[in-house]
């Protein structure tokens, strides 16, 4: 079983910043691309940045020159550092994951339980 588990969402003001993390852990051979999505209240799930095994990584148009993405390959984990937030950045933030849990295993996505990020004054 493949468990991955964000932390660091919150309330935050408009202009301020925040740190998202996720895990991955249990059976895993390799994780191809690793990334962030979020979904606001009545939209659908949007893309916000991923990041290849390689460090190749592409973000939303919304995003572009405030958020970050990186990851730690040895470690498994993926980080999403937003800056200069913004209210229409309001959402439950997931984490995803495309990976082999075995070596001859097809590849897969998993996704995290969700965390709330609140951009309010």
């Amino acid at each position: 079983q493949v468990q991955l588990v964000e932390s660091g969402g919150g309330l935050v003001q408009p202009g301020g910043s925040l740190r998202l993390s996720c895990a991955a852990s249990g059976s895993i051979f390799s994780i191809n691309t690793m990334g962030w999505y979020r979904q606001a209240p009545g939209k659908q799930r949007e893309l916000v940045a991923t990041i290849t095994s390689g460090g190749s990584t592409n973000y939303a148009d919304s995003v572009k020159g405030r958020f970050t993405i990186s990851r730690d390959n040895a470690k498994n984990t993926v980080d999403l550092q937003m800056n200069s937030l913004k209210p229409e950045d309001t959402a439950v933030y997931y984490c995803n994951a495309a990976l082999n849990a075995r070596r001859w295993y097809p590849t897969e996505n998993y996704w995290g339980q969700g965390t709330q990020v609140t951009v309010s004054s």
